[in-house]
């Protein structure tokens, strides 16, 4: 295969790898009186697993970078604005809905950026999410995957935390991808290219993290998704990456463990009161899956 065909095949890899794990989550968001039991003995959910605007956004960037071998930001957005449009019920937050959906009717994605929750941008886990696949592109080449990573999460995350999450992720991805050895090698490169912060600080604690814990404890020290932010969920989906590096079903397992914890509902900024509380833990906690199984997947064929 060409260079070309070589990385887009490491991008659609990852894709595949996020999409499941998205959807593995996604899957749990049932009854809490029936999902325990099946928690506790390991029982896959039923099918059809359906994925969330994760995947459909995840899809954009592997086209896009399909078409330009790089993030082209207005290319990335005006993608971004089609399939809200066409597809607009897959779960997007209100920010990002409001965001993508008017990219979509032809507003600019640098002033919608900047100016969501009061101009200080989204510092949300959905750059993160997404950015597997550009890792998985560049593989080998850390810098490069970083700032494409930085670009690709700016056109929805103006906040520098957004896009230290997604540049986290795209190193992970691009260090495994490009023939990553021992598992305990994961941590120094991410952390040197991260920008300072409260998401480099979260990872810099789970590469102190042992493998030796259930992952409710590492959950209780790193960061459980519930404010669905970069720094809420990058952390505890690298240390799943770091511990299960060729254990894919584990990755899966300890990543979609993160996600199951709200027990209930799905959360998009709806719901109020306890209830509201359930569905939000458990939407914030969804993207740990994705992350995780996002870059773990680039290994596999590798």
């Amino acid at each position: 295969m060409s260079d070309a065909a070589t990385r887009l095949a490491r991008a659609l890899r990852s894709l595949d790898g996020l999409s499941i794990g998205d959807a593995f989550g996604e899957a749990f968001f049932s009854d809490p009186t029936t999902l325990a039991p099946r928690i506790e003995a390991r029982v896959p959910p039923d099918p059809p697993w359906h994925y969330t605007d994760d995947t459909i956004m995840a899809m954009s960037v592997v086209e896009t970078l399909e078409q330009h071998g790089r993030i082209e930001q207005d290319d990335l957005a005006r993608r971004f604005g089609q399939k809200l449009l066409r597809d607009a019920w897959r779960g997007y937050g209100p920010v990002t809905h409001q965001i993508v959906s008017a990219i979509g009717r032809g507003g600019d994605w640098r002033q919608l950026s900047a100016a969501a929750f009061n101009g200080a941008g989204s510092m949300g886990n959905g750059g993160a999410m997404r950015a597997g696949p550009i890792g998985a592109y560049f593989a080998g080449e850390l810098e490069t995957a970083a700032e494409q990573a930085r670009l690709a999460a700016k056109v929805t995350h103006a906040n520098i935390e957004g896009q230290a999450g997604a540049m986290a992720i795209a190193v992970a991805a691009a260090w495994v991808a490009g023939g990553a050895g021992d598992a305990a090698g994961l941590f120094p490169p991410v952390l040197d290219l991260t920008p300072p912060g409260e998401t480099r600080a979260g990872i810099a604690q789970a590469a102190e993290l042992g493998g030796g814990i259930d992952v409710l404890t590492a959950m209780v020290t790193l960061g459980n998704g519930l404010l669905s932010l970069s720094q809420d969920t990058v952390p505890l989906a690298l240390w799943c990456v770091r511990h299960h590096l060729d254990d894919y079903r584990g990755a899966v397992d300890r990543g979609g463990g993160v996600r199951r914890c709200g027990h209930a509902g799905r959360h998009r900024g709806r719901y109020r009161g306890d209830a509201g509380w359930g569905t939000r833990r458990a939407r914030g906690v969804a993207a740990g899956a994705g992350v995780a199984v996002g870059v773990h997947a680039v290994r596999v064929g590798t």
